[in-house]
């Protein structure tokens, strides 16, 4: 099993989160997004790195296309798609709400007042701690992206994990909350995984992927998805 993680200080005034940008893009309406690859995404959004996040569909490489979201997703305060009940999410506060932490949450229970961003998730594997009884759930091993938070929300988590190619056979539901855990998170959640699983990093000024996604069965072919989270470096003013 191959696997890259960041943990973000969300106490560092220079980090700022973000996500694709509602407000000035224009054509998000209903839940359609134009689809752009994780490694667009961070160079386009100026961020020190970003993973892919939402489920969607339908599955490609075009970006451009429309992707139609499956969950909730809340931009710069801005609701753009429902939550979906069946599911969790991650939220980030906005600052003066909640000190900008993040918390992991089911979809139906969200209050959207002080939020600044919503990703709809899949599940919840890991919760104070300990491995929900979903995550004992999904037997099969797959590519994995996941979210994760710890530190009474003040440490954010993202974590891919690949799958199906050689030297990665990727990770059951189950496996990824016991990762997560030894990373050092009390609550995790399942983003969009499978061939949309994608972790772009700025090396010396040059944005690439450090994991080797699969979509189509190529090995590093990278899939356009919907929807991205991102960490961006302010400079202190």
């Amino acid at each position: 099993m191959e696997f890259w993680a960041l943990r973000i200080d969300l106490r560092d005034k220079q980090i700022e989160i973000v996500v694709n940008d509602a407000g000035t893009e224009g054509n998000f309406q209903d839940g359609n997004l134009p689809a752009l690859t994780v490694s667009g995404f961070a160079a386009a959004y100026n961020c020190v790195a970003a993973m892919n996040a939402s489920p969607f569909s339908p599955v490609s490489t075009k970006t451009g296309e429309k992707r139609f979201l499956t969950g909730v997703f809340i931009s710069s305060g801005r609701l753009v798609n429902p939550p979906d009940p069946r599911y969790d999410g991650l939220v980030i506060y906005d600052d003066g709400h909640d000190d900008g932490r993040a918390r992991i949450l089911p979809q139906r229970d969200m209050l959207y007042e002080g939020l600044r961003h919503a990703i709809g998730g899949f599940y919840t594997v890991l919760e104070n701690g300990n491995l929900t009884e979903r995550a004992g759930k999904g037997k099969q091993r797959h590519p994995r992206s996941a979210a994760a938070v710890s530190d009474e929300g003040f440490t954010l988590y993202l974590l891919v994990i690949d799958g199906r190619r050689p030297g990665s056979r990727g990770a059951t539901e189950e496996e990824t909350g016991l990762l997560l855990r030894a990373l050092g998170a009390e609550d995790g959640i399942l983003m969009d995984g499978g061939g949309s699983s994608a972790l772009a990093v700025n090396m010396d000024g040059k944005t690439r992927l450090v994991n080797k996604p699969i979509h189509g069965g190529i090995i590093g072919r990278e899939r356009a998805v919907a929807t991205c989270i991102g960490i961006r470096v302010n400079q202190r003013r």
